[in-house]
C-alpha cells in the first residue's frame, strides 16, 4: 500500500463499525501514518498490512497483515485483517489469514502464528476457529492509552 490507496483505506479505517474492535476510527493523518508504518514494516520485515483485492475484479476488499508482535516479552508473528463492511462474510478474511499463515511457515520458518482478537469480536473468533486456531490465552494491550483485553488464538502449521 501507498498514498495512492488512501481512499480504499479510508473506507475501512474511518468506518466506526469496521473499527469497533479498535474502539476508534482513523483521521486522515492517522491513515497517512498507517501507510508510513506499513512501508517501514515492508522494508524491515518484508511484511505488514497488505491490500486485499478480489482476484476476479481487482477491487480492494480490505487489508490483511502478517507482522511481528511482542506480547509479555515474547515475539510472535501475528495475522490480522480489516475488511470493508460490504465484503464481510464472503470468505476473504479466512483466505487471507490462511495464505499469510502459510507464508509465515514456508518463508519465515514459523511453527505457528497468532491472531489477537477482542473477546467481543465473535466474527474474528469464528475465522480463527475455521483456520484451526485455538484460544491459548489473553493479554492486555495498550491502545491509545486504553487498556484492552485481547484473546490469543494460536494456529500451528503442519508440513
Amino acid at each position: 500500500m501507498d498514498e495512492t490507496d488512501f481512499d480504499d483505506l479510508a473506507e475501512m479505517l474511518k468506518d466506526k463499525e469496521v473499527m469497533s474492535a479498535w474502539e476508534y476510527d482513523f483521521t486522515d493523518e492517522d491513515i497517512y501514518d498507517w501507510i508510513k508504518r506499513n512501508k517501514e514494516l515492508y522494508t524491515r520485515y518484508e511484511c505488514g498490512y497488505f491490500l486485499l483485492e478480489d482476484k476476479g475484479t481487482g477491487i480492494v476488499v480490505g487489508q490483511a497483515a502478517l507482522k511481528p508482535d511482542i506480547i509479555e516479552g515474547q515475539e510472535y508473528y501475528e495475522v490480522g485483517y480489516i475488511l470493508k463492511k460490504k465484503f464481510w462474510g464472503k470468505g476473504y478474511a479466512t483466505a487471507a489469514a490462511k495464505a499469510l499463515a502459510e507464508y509465515a511457515h514456508k518463508k519465515l520458518g514459523q511453527e505457528y502464528i497468532i491472531l489477537e482478537i477482542r473477546p467481543e469480536n465473535i466474527r474474528s473468533q469464528k475465522v480463527a476457529e475455521r483456520l484451526g486456531a485455538e484460544e491459548s490465552g489473553s493479554f492486555i494491550k495498550n491502545v491509545r492509552g486504553k487498556q484492552m483485553k485481547h484473546l490469543i488464538y494460536k494456529m500451528f502449521m503442519i508440513n
